[in-house]
């Protein structure tokens, strides 16, 4: 009579990298935080803002209204000779029967928020690196490249039962400082309930910061119990990210590992979803069932591209398989050109 096989679980190694996300979930960050973003490969690109903001740094940032600044300050009697007439208050001019102006604020720096979804679908990767660690890794790249203009960089985390607010500072140890609190940030384990999921965080981040800005989204953009793959139906999400993108530049990083999109052939294997009790043995060894797969996964990529561009949001692909840095460095370089030809005058007039 011979022994039953028994499967001894994979050893506690902490060199198994991304490998523990798929026998089992992570306990700890995949990635170091001295390799999130390497600052030589950033030395001279620069983060464009597209979108007329209200703050700008020393002329960097282009200003949503004429003069030194657009947050209004107190109103003030009115010079002749010296104020400008546009600037009039007509509203305590009226009251007081004496010409006032109303002074703005210059603002010198702009605030750029990130918030990252930690919800267990981001556990997942299978080539050294987890999709939760890719976008910390998404988040630190963009961050020290709005740090070298001198902007304030805030964070978000969206777990499944809160928000975790990191306010917002400007400089590099401020930066080192939000990149080690996301990546130190507790493990969601899987089907963790909450309030929380990425329409209700993408609302709450626009609540959050009344003041405009660069916003970033980090997220894989999928919705538990969302099976539908048409591109013209909209998803959960993306009317909140359309009111957000009303008032601020919106960047969507969408972060997917490489087996999401090509399915391996490594038998008969039981898939389950993170997030809820699905679950169902697949045959990956039949041509046909991965060729299904692969169709599903690519039609629920588009929809969710369609998504994003129809909110009018910038939309950047991060793969595990794939160098971030130059993903993002391609994406800022094109944005770069995208700016220059918004930011052209009209025909017929002159700087």
């Amino acid at each position: 009579m011979t022994n039953p096989v028994s499967f001894a679980p994979p050893p506690e190694d902490a060199s198994m990298g991304a490998l523990a996300s798929v026998m089992r979930e992570p306990t700890s960050a995949t990635v170091p935080l001295s390799k999130l973003a390497p600052e030589a490969a950033l030395r001279r690109l620069e983060l464009t803002i597209v979108r007329r903001m209200e703050g700008f740094l020393h002329g960097d940032h282009r200003g949503l209204l004429p003069g030194p600044g657009s947050e209004t300050n107190d109103a003030r009697v009115y010079v002749p000779g010296q104020d400008d007439v546009r600037k009039m208050d007509w509203a305590v001019t009226a009251r007081t029967q004496t010409p006032h102006v109303r002074d703005t604020i210059a603002d010198r720096e702009l605030e750029v928020w990130a918030m990252l979804d930690v919800t267990p679908s981001m556990n997942w990767g299978t080539e050294g690196i987890t999709k939760r660690d890719l976008g910390i890794a998404a988040v630190a790249t963009i961050g020290f490249l709005s740090q070298r203009m001198g902007d304030r960089f805030g964070g978000v985390i969206m777990r499944p039962e809160k928000l975790i607010r990191i306010p917002a500072r400007s400089g590099r140890m401020a930066l080192y400082a939000l990149l080690r609190r996301m990546l130190t940030e507790p493990i969601v384990h899987d089907r963790a309930v909450g309030d929380f999921d990425l329409t209700a965080g993408i609302e709450a981040l626009g609540r959050m910061q009344r003041r405009r800005g660069l916003r970033v989204i980090v997220s894989d953009f999928l919705s538990p119990g969302d099976t539908e793959l048409d591109p013209n139906t909209e998803p959960p999400w993306e009317r909140a990210l359309r009111r957000l993108a009303v008032r601020n530049q919106v960047i969507c990083v969408e972060v997917l590992d490489r087996r999401e999109v090509e399915f391996p052939d490594v038998g008969d294997i039981l898939i389950r979803d993170p997030e809820t009790d699905f679950q169902r043995y697949v045959n990956t060894a039949d041509p046909a069932a991965r060729a299904r797969f692969d169709a599903a996964s690519a039609a629920q990529r588009e929809r969710i591209r369609v998504a994003i561009r129809r909110a009018g949001a910038g939309h950047i692909l991060l793969r595990t398989d794939r160098d971030w840095v130059y993903d993002i460095a391609r994406f800022v370089l094109n944005y770069r050109r995208t700016a220059a030809m918004l930011h052209q005058p009209p025909q017929g007039v002159t700087k």
